[in-house]
């Protein structure tokens, strides 16, 4: 994830290296950090607890951390131990709704909030957060706001 153009790298000035933006932020602890910030929500989260089938949230914090790192131009440990993200096909299985994305937005708003990086930092890690959360979004909202969502693989009718 390096190079110009790339969601990690950042411009150089006048002859300089460009900086990663993961770099710029703080590296792994402050990545680290803002997942454990994010986590911590998503623990007590009634829409969004129901969609992790584990009952230990650190796999998932884990994995959402390399992911980051590696996305922002750090080590690539996500793709050595996990090969190519593959977003939306890892979320198929779950019920990802427009409220479940609210709430994840929320919950990251937060702990976006609480690393208080530099406006131009932020404002890059937002609206990536917030790019990448719509494109997660594989069903409609429910109608009864007290069904828990299905954690099944949706099928296709048979040729």
């Amino acid at each position: 994830m390096t190079g110009e153009g790339t969601p990690g790298r950042m411009g150089a000035v006048s002859g300089q290296a460009a900086q990663s933006f993961y770099e710029a932020v703080g590296g792994e602890s402050t990545i680290a950090g803002i997942v454990a910030r994010f986590y911590a929500g998503v623990a007590d989260d009634p829409v969004l607890r129901p969609l992790y089938p584990d009952a230990d949230l650190s796999a998932a914090e884990r994995r959402l951390r390399m992911f980051l790192v590696q996305y922002w131009g750090g080590p690539t440990a996500y793709q050595a131990e996990r090969g190519h993200p593959r977003l939306r096909m890892r979320h198929a299985p779950f019920a990802v709704t427009h409220q479940a994305r609210e709430r994840w937005l929320a919950h990251f708003r937060i702990a976006l909030d609480e690393a208080a990086l530099p406006p131009e930092l932020d404002a890059r890690f937002w609206e990536y957060v917030q790019r990448a959360s719509l494109f997660l979004v594989n069903t409609q909202d429910d109608p009864a706001p007290d069904r828990q969502p299905a954690r099944s693989v949706p099928t296709v009718p048979p040729r």
